[in-house]
């Protein structure tokens, strides 16, 4: 029986001997294998980053332009606003200048509203006159105040 123990002894020495040469090898294979999974992460982490800053650039340059679309938009509106004014003003003008020169008919000649069928309204003519030249608006040269 001696040499059973004695046996059972030598082969746990040698697999406890194989067991200190073989998990150094392994934990070294893992070791390894652990740094290439972390380099892959790595550069799958710099891909993804890359594709993120890109997507990111882009997103910007959109908000850009559109920033820029809806300033160029405003300028529009607001130039037209100031055309549509501007012509506001310059109707009113041509029809205060209508009336004076209604009034100054109807001071020259109180029978030509009757005549020509002319209401007090000069912009609600029964029929088209001509009018006299003497009596127009001198001719001015397009310029607005």
């Amino acid at each position: 029986m001696k040499t059973f123990i004695i046996v059972l002894i030598i082969i746990v020495v040698v697999l406890v001997l194989l067991a200190l040469v073989v998990l150094p090898r392994t934990r070294a294979r893992q070791a390894e294998q652990r740094r290439e999974r972390a380099q892959e992460h790595l550069a799958e982490s710099q891909q993804r980053t890359a594709r993120a800053d890109a997507a990111q650039a882009a997103a910007d340059e959109q908000v850009a332009a559109a920033q820029q679309a809806r300033a160029d938009a405003e300028l529009r509106a607001s130039q037209a606003e100031r055309e549509a004014q501007a012509r506001a003003t310059e109707a009113e003008r041509e029809r205060a200048a209508a009336q004076d020169l209604h009034e100054r008919a109807a001071e020259l000649d109180p029978q030509l509203h009757e005549r020509d069928g002319v209401t007090d309204d000069p912009g609600l003519r029964t029929h088209d006159t001509e009018i006299d030249p003497r009596l127009r608006a001198p001719e001015t040269d397009g310029r607005t105040e």
